[in-house]
C-alpha cells in the first residue's frame, strides 16, 4: 500500500491566512480594481459610440499616407550598427586630430613669418586673432581637406589591420563591401561639411581676411580702374573713364543704347556714384547729366544736376582684384557667371573653375577614402610607414593636378568643368582598381 507523506504547514502561513486585517485589505483592493474596471469599460463604450467617426477618419488618413512608410528606409541610423559606430568614431576622430595638428603647425610658421609686419603696421591683437587667424583656420583646413581625409583613413585603417581587427571583421562574415559602409557614411559627413564651408562660410571670411591683409600686411588691393567699357544689358554699353572703388564713384561716364544696330539714346554724366544703402541693387546717382534721345531726324536733349537711375552693373563688375572669385558664395558666383556670360564678357573662366572646384573637391573625399581603405586594409610587415608615405604622395599629386588643370582652363582655354573634375576622374580609375583588388 502506497504511503502518503503530508507536508507540514508552517504556523506562520496559517497566521497570515487567518489574519482578518489581510483579508480586509485584499478585499478592499479587489473592490477598487473592480470599480476602475467598470469605469474603463464605460469609457470604452462611450468612445466607441461618440468617437467612431474620428477613428474612421484617422484610419482613412493612415491608409492614404501609407506611401510614407518608405521614409523609414531613409533613416541613416537604421543601417549603422556597433561595428559601424566604432569605425566612424575612429575615422572622424583621426580626421579632426590631423587637421588640428597640421593647422597648429601652420599657425606657428605664419606667426613667425608675419610678426614683423604686424608690429610694423601696429595691428591690434583682437584683429589678428578674430579677423585674420579665425578665417585663416577654415580656409586652409578646407584647402587641404583631401590630404587630411587620406591621411586619416590610412592611419587608423593601418592600425586596425596591424591589430588584426580587419581580419576579425572579415572572419565574422562581413564582406569588404559591407566594411566600406561606415567609411562612406563618414565621407558623406565630411563632404557636406567641406561644401558648406567652401560655398557659404569661407567666402565671407575671405573678405574679412583680405581687408586685414590690405591694412596690416601691405597687400594692397586693386581699388581703381581706368577706361572700363562693358555691356550692361543687351544693346546697352556703359563706359567709365576712371573708377574709384573706395568711394564707389566713377568719372567720365557715358551710356549708349542701341536698337537694330542704331544709336537711339546717349547719356553722359560728369560723375556717377553707387548707392550702397539702397534696399535693391543697381542704384546709381548721376551728377551733371545729359541725355540725348535720337528719334529719326529729331534729337531731344534733357539735362539736370542730379538723377537717380537704374544701371545693371555693380562695383564688382568694374574692378577685379586677385582672388576675387574666392569672396563670392556659390549662389553669388553662379549669378555673377550668368550675368557676365549674358554681357558677352570673356573674363569668367576663373569664376567657373572656382564654382566647379568647390563641388569636385567635396566628392574627392569619397574617392580618396576608397583608395586609402583599399591599400591599408591588408596586414603587412613594416607597419604603416609605407602607407603614410604613399598617402602623402598621392594627396600632393592630387592637389598638384588641381592647380595644373585650373591653369589649363584659365590660360589654355580648356573647359572649366572638365578642368575641375579631371583629378577626380583620374583618381576614380585608380580607386576602382584598388577596390577590386582589396577583397583578394
Amino acid at each position: 500500500m502506497e504511503k502518503f507523506h503530508y507536508r507540514p504547514i508552517r504556523q506562520k502561513n496559517i497566521m497570515q491566512l487567518k489574519s482578518f486585517h489581510n483579508i480586509k485589505k485584499y478585499h478592499k483592493l479587489y473592490r477598487i480594481g473592480r470599480t476602475w474596471q467598470r469605469r474603463a469599460q464605460k469609457q470604452k463604450v462611450w468612445r466607441h459610440e461618440h468617437l467612431a467617426w474620428l477613428y474612421k477618419m484617422c484610419s482613412w488618413i493612415a491608409h492614404k499616407l501609407r506611401f510614407l512608410r518608405v521614409l523609414k528606409y531613409l533613416n541613416i541610423f537604421r543601417y549603422i550598427h556597433r561595428l559601424d559606430w566604432y569605425i566612424i568614431k575612429k575615422f572622424i576622430g583621426t580626421y579632426f586630430f590631423s587637421i588640428m595638428l597640421i593647422i597648429s603647425i601652420s599657425i606657428v610658421f605664419d606667426v613667425n613669418e608675419n610678426l614683423a609686419k604686424f608690429t610694423q603696421y601696429h595691428a591690434p591683437l583682437k584683429a589678428i586673432v578674430f579677423d585674420y587667424y579665425l578665417n585663416f583656420i577654415p580656409y586652409f583646413a578646407n584647402l587641404f581637406s583631401a590630404l587630411f581625409v587620406f591621411i586619416a583613413v590610412i592611419f587608423f585603417t593601418s592600425k586596425l589591420a596591424g591589430n588584426s581587427e580587419i581580419i576579425a571583421m572579415l572572419a565574422a562574415g562581413n564582406s569588404f563591401k559591407r566594411l566600406m559602409r561606415p567609411y562612406m557614411i563618414s565621407c558623406g559627413f565630411i563632404a557636406i561639411l567641406s561644401y558648406v564651408l567652401a560655398a557659404y562660410v569661407i567666402p565671407h571670411g575671405t573678405v574679412v581676411k583680405q581687408n586685414f591683409e590690405s591694412l596690416y600686411k601691405n597687400n594692397k588691393k586693386n581699388t581703381a580702374a581706368e577706361n572700363v567699357m562693358l555691356q550692361v544689358e543687351k544693346g546697352v554699353i556703359a563706359y567709365i573713364q576712371h573708377y574709384d572703388n573706395n568711394t564707389k564713384t566713377g568719372y567720365g561716364f557715358s551710356l549708349d543704347k542701341f536698337e537694330n544696330k542704331k544709336l537711339v539714346s546717349h547719356m553722359t554724366a560728369m560723375q556717377v556714384q553707387y548707392d550702397t544703402i539702397s534696399d535693391s541693387k543697381y542704384h546709381w546717382k548721376a551728377q551733371n547729366w545729359k541725355i540725348r534721345q535720337l528719334r529719326g531726324l529729331k534729337e531731344v536733349v534733357t539735362s539736370g544736376a542730379v538723377k537717380d537711375t537704374m544701371i545693371t552693373m555693380e562695383p564688382t563688375d568694374l574692378v577685379y582684384s586677385k582672388g576675387q572669385q574666392e569672396t563670392f558664395t556659390s549662389p553669388e558666383l553662379k549669378e555673377y557667371i550668368s550675368k557676365q556670360i549674358n554681357r558677352g564678357s570673356s573674363n569668367v573662366v576663373r569664376y567657373q573653375v572656382e564654382y566647379h572646384k568647390r563641388i569636385a573637391s567635396s566628392f574627392a573625399a569619397f574617392i580618396l577614402t576608397i583608395i586609402g581603405a583599399s591599400l591599408s586594409s591588408r596586414k603587412r610587415k613594416g607597419g604603416m610607414g609605407l602607407y603614410l608615405g604613399l598617402g602623402l604622395a598621392l594627396s600632393f599629386i592630387y592637389i598638384m593636378l588641381q592647380t595644373i588643370s585650373a591653369t589649363f582652363a584659365i590660360n589654355a582655354g580648356a573647359p572649366p568643368m572638365l578642368a575641375a573634375w579631371t583629378p577626380n576622374l583620374l583618381y576614380a580609375i585608380i580607386a576602382y582598381f584598388c577596390y577590386r583588388q582589396a577583397p583578394n
